[in-house]
């Protein structure tokens, strides 16, 4: 297979951002159908994808109108959340390969029946987790690998993203997350800070995540954030008791006795943030201040400022020798095709894979893994923080699956 066909269904912001800008900067790829149930919203994709490619794609309504009537290679899904194990389920059933946007699952059925049309159909599925190609991300797994950090203890994630904005115009935008926010209470958003951080543990790959506790604070930020505004159009809302609290903190152990923190954290303000830590019995690495750690090493145990003024951003130091070969020869082009180039990292890798027979590297049971701490964290909020059981979607395999990053290291 030279040239891949894609489809792309949803085409919100996100859909239609990385259809044109990362999709069409790829190789060899042509976008032969777009699919919205606001058909201006695919229309206007399809659009922005004629005045890119010179060539306007087919558009409809839905994504079972789109595969009886075209026959892709591949299709993007970044629909709404509720909608992506459908839509990943229709296209495996058509032996269509795919490339599924991030988000939550919402119940375990739904995780299984997405496991079991892959094994039954054999049709290639990954999840586009882009954060785990990222720079640091990929550099200090790399590192792990090598021992640097020693023994693996702790991990911790988080998503620090202000979306107020977003959400309070949730509705007016025909956004999913605005309902999400009104009605639930969860990590709604798991993947981010999660997805790195079982790749390096080897979740799925001689190790799984048990059990999780999680708790949640009150809801008050996008109250506040709209009764402040200035903007008339979300004033409706003001009446309004969100349900989701605005931090979440949830606690998972793994079956190899580590233990992993995750924060959902969307709704204060904030500067963005994964905060992605390791913590290792001869190391730490910290991203917000890109800094590595060693035993052995001139470390001022006494906390002082100068020490970690000195320090800031020692980990660039270490570019040469673990630091991936993708990022090392990154060009502009490549930075510019979506988050600096971990979008079109993670869609050349899909590519590559698909051309050529290989594994996914982010595949489906770590789709439904990662995704079914939404869903889990969920029901322990509603029962206290209890700890809740996280069921093993490898139904064993996971025991002698060989470790498998997302590139060659």
């Amino acid at each position: 297979m030279k040239t891949i066909r894609f489809a792309v269904c949803g085409t919100g912001r996100r859909g239609t951002s990385l259809a044109k800008d990362t999709i069409l900067a790829l190789p060899d790829v042509e976008i032969c159908a777009v699919s919205d149930p606001y058909i201006d919203k695919a229309e206007g994709c399809a659009s922005a994808i004629e005045e890119k490619a010179g060539y306007r794609p087919n558009v409809y309504r839905d994504h079972v109108e789109l595969f009886e009537n075209e026959k892709p290679d591949a299709v993007f899904v970044a629909t709404g959340w509720k909608e992506h194990a459908a839509v990943a389920i229709h296209a495996m059933e058509k032996g269509v390969a795919v490339a599924c946007e991030v988000g939550a699952a919402f119940s375990e059925d739904e995780c299984r029946k997405l496991i079991e049309t892959y094994e039954r159909t054999k049709t290639p599925f990954m999840l586009l987790e882009n954060c785990c190609f990222g720079r640091e991300e990929l550099l200090v797994t790399a590192m792990a690998r090598d021992g640097r950090f020693g023994e693996i203890v702790y991990c911790h994630g988080a998503y620090m993203h202000d979306l107020r904005e977003q959400v309070s115009h949730g509705e007016l935008r025909r956004h999913y997350r605005n309902g999400e926010y009104s009605t639930r209470n969860r990590d709604n958003y798991p993947t981010h800070d999660l997805g790195s951080i079982a790749k390096l543990l080897g979740i799925n790959r001689g190790n799984r995540m048990v059990s999780l506790s999680s708790r949640a604070s009150k809801a008050r930020g996008i109250h506040d954030y709209i009764v402040r505004s200035e903007d008339e159009d979300i004033k409706y809302l003001a009446s309004r008791e969100f349900a989701q609290g605005d931090i979440v903190e949830t606690l998972i152990t793994c079956e190899n006795g580590e233990l992993i923190n995750l924060r959902l954290d969307t709704t204060l303000p904030a500067y963005y943030s994964r905060e992605f830590t390791v913590r290792g019995t001869r190391g730490l690495y910290k991203q917000d201040t890109n800094m590595a750690v060693f035993d052995g090493e001139d470390v001022d145990h006494g906390g002082k400022i100068e020490y970690m003024l000195r320090e800031i951003n020692n980990a660039v130091k270490y570019h040469d020798e673990y630091l991936p070969d993708m990022w090392k020869n990154i060009t502009p082009e490549i930075e510019e095709a979506g988050h600096g180039g971990m979008d079109y990292f993670e869609f050349e890798v899909f590519c590559d894979c698909l051309r050529n027979g290989k594994e996914m590297p982010i595949d489906v049971y770590d789709a439904a893994a990662w995704m079914s701490i939404s869903y889990l964290t969920e029901q322990s909020i509603a029962q206290g923080g209890a700890s809740v059981d996280i069921p093993d979607f490898t139904n064993g395999k996971y025991k002698t699956r060989p470790l498998k990053d997302v590139v060659k290291l």
